[in-house]
């Protein structure tokens, strides 16, 4: 037969004497499938087609049956199934090891980490709930056409993610223009363009808050379940969270406590402010029984307050608790909120589902009374005009990994704990942690302690902290916390470079300056910058140039605008950071950073950019 001659290593008798559970006529009759599967002839067939073909050759009709099986075939590089991996598949469904693979036990899904050895566990509700919000978010979306809807009830999310494009969409959609999705390898996705679609998404994540410690590019193409629902759920969450605070709801103002200023209600964490809401409906209702909210009394209270016409309280009458669960929900799609919670989620607690259910009704229907004039004077008056600074700050000390996270930068670092850890992370042995208070609820003189010798270890590595006490931490005092935090990431990405220097030579301004012009030259342009204050930067030319430089053909100039108004100077930055990132880059500031011309956050794209080619350079 002379399609026997098409198997890469070995015949079809050997195949069958390799599989006993397959006769000759069997993998004569599977090669001719694969053949006519393989419609340009390469030998190779993607993951999803190889899963549709089993599953029309009716060789199982479990998605997840099939991914397992695949798991344990060794593919070759490009992670297409060849001929002879194709027969190997067959024989193992054939076999039936897989048939409750990723089977559900009390919610839970248990799955392999980087070996067999490890194992981890997802939460079934999540996963579907998820699923579901990628669904109804993408839908529509050309460019992920051939991957919406996901099947909910399966594991197809996690292949589904392995190129990037779901998860860079996921971004965007939560925090809008994160990434310039001009960037993204969209077609004929091999793995080099599947590494930098997922670069993209782990340093975009990174950048927009998320913790990706622990991720790596391979880790997305590999599918590791529980990392990928791990970062989908941060990236959701941050989508539902950054819009509950004063300046997309100035009504929230009515939150206030008594005696309660603005500044300090602005201190609270979103989800904190959320609960702040939850209550403040349900005082308002004069409702007291405020235990937790597995019962669904809570819920039905707070909807009925949203919207007294369309919800009633008559699911508090139903004493089947999953009954009572269900009435709630179908009260919550009455306001077309019926998202994140199922019923078992709901009297489960299921802490991430509830957070999601109540920010999606919050962002829908926050029903609070509007400002009066003397209410707006006096959040007109509010400053917020170092926020993106102090934004970039708590970011990189979040990518420290310190604990806990960063929410609010001068909140969090008033009792000293932060600023130590990262001390001891950029300067490994500065911190003698006897000396450190380090007990939760410090008193005031014990967090001026630590925040006196963060500032000991700050001088002792040469910071300029004139007129600088311990108690200025505490007090939050904005412009001095600044000071301090630019100066220890300033350090952080000196250091780094250092070591990547030729002699360990200390690594200057003035040497990033001149290694940015050399970079840009070397990649055959002419644009120069003369400082981290050059007001030429706002345009974005030259960041583009130096990513040019570092890696030649990685910029589009088709799609790169002279700059010269705020808008295609906007579009310039928004597509310098995407490329950075892409080609793996840990980059923070906001495109609006490079159009104002921020000499702090400008040097610190110029100096990640130069860690990268030095890490890459012999």
């Amino acid at each position: 037969l002379p399609f026997v001659n098409s198997l890469p290593t070995m015949n079809a008798m050997q195949l069958a004497k390799k599989f006993p559970q397959l006769s000759q006529q069997d993998v004569f009759d599977l090669i001719a499938r694969f053949n006519k599967i393989d419609l340009d002839g390469n030998g190779a067939l993607e993951q999803k087609e190889v899963v549709k073909a089993l599953q029309d050759m009716r060789e199982s009709n479990s998605y997840d049956e099939i991914r397992a099986s695949l798991k344990e075939i060794s593919l070759s590089s490009t992670g297409k199934v060849e001929i002879d991996e194709f027969v190997e598949l067959v024989a193992k469904l054939r076999e039936g090891r897989n048939k409750s693979a990723f089977a559900v036990n009390k919610h839970k899904i248990t799955v392999h980490g980087s070996s067999q050895n490890v194992s981890h566990t997802i939460n079934e509700d999540e996963r579907s709930e998820f699923t579901r919000h990628i669904n109804q978010a993408l839908s529509g979306d050309p460019d992920v056409k051939d991957k919406i809807p996901i099947d909910t009830n399966t594991m197809q999310l996690f292949d589904e993610c392995k190129d990037g494009l779901i998860l860079a969409k996921l971004i965007n959609d939560s925090v809008p223009d994160t990434i310039d999705e001009r960037v993204l390898n969209i077609k004929k996705i091999n793995k080099f363009k599947m590494t930098e679609n997922n670069n993209l998404v782990i340093f975009s994540a990174k950048g927009i808050g998320c913790n990706v410690v622990n991720i790596g590019s391979a880790d997305l193409i590999e599918g590791r379940e529980h990392l990928i629902l791990g970062l989908i759920w941060q990236i959701i969450k941050i989508g539902l969270l950054n819009k509950i605070d004063i300046k997309h709801h100035p009504e929230l103002y009515r939150l206030l406590e008594d005696d309660e200023t603005l500044d300090q209600f602005l201190k609270l964490p979103p989800d904190q402010i959320l609960l702040r809401w939850f209550n403040y409906h349900l005082k308002a209702a004069k409702w007291n029984r405020r235990k937790d909210i597995s019962d669904g009394e809570n819920y039905t209270v707070l909807l009925n307050q949203l919207s007294p016409d369309l919800c009633s309280r008559d699911p508090l009458k139903e004493p089947d608790l999953l009954e009572r669960a269900e009435k709630v929900l179908q009260n919550a799609e009455k306001l077309e909120c019926r998202k994140y919670l199922t019923p078992k989620a709901l009297v489960g607690g299921n802490p991430k589902l509830n957070l999601a259910f109540v920010a999606n009704l919050f962002n829908t229907h926050p029903c609070l009374d509007p400002l009066d004039e003397e209410e707006k004077a006096e959040l007109e008056e509010f400053d917020d005009s170092d926020d993106r600074e102090s934004r970039v700050f708590a970011l990189w000390l979040n990518s420290l990994d310190v604990t806990p996270a960063v929410n609010n930068l001068y909140e969090d670092l008033k009792d000293g704990l932060i600023l130590l850890q990262a001390f001891e992370k950029i300067k490994p042995g500065s911190v003698d942690w006897k000396k450190a208070n380090k007990s939760e609820n410090l008193s005031r003189f014990k967090q001026v302690e630590n925040t006196n010798y963060a500032i000991l270890i700050g001088k002792s590595l040469r910071f300029t902290l004139v007129n600088i006490q311990g108690a200025d931490i505490c007090d939050g005092t904005k412009t001095l916390v600044l000071g301090l935090v630019w100066q220890m990431m300033r350090i952080n990405i000196i250091q780094t470079l250092t070591s990547l220097s030729k002699g360990g030579r200390e690594i200057t301004d003035a040497d990033l300056v001149r290694w940015a012009n050399e970079t840009v030259k070397r990649g055959g342009k002419s644009t120069k910058m003369n400082s981290f204050k050059d007001p030429t930067l706002r345009n974005g030319l030259f960041l583009i140039d130096l990513l040019n430089g570092i890696r030649p053909g990685v910029v589009d100039y088709s799609l790169v605008t002279k700059g010269i108004s705020v808008d295609d100077a906007t579009l310039n930055a928004r597509y310098a950071i995407s490329i950075a990132r892409k080609i793996g880059a840990t980059i923070f500031l906001l495109p609006e950073d490079i159009v104002e011309v921020r000499p702090r956050l400008v040097l610190t794209f110029v100096g990640s950019l130069m860690s990268l080619d030095k890490a890459a350079t012999p």
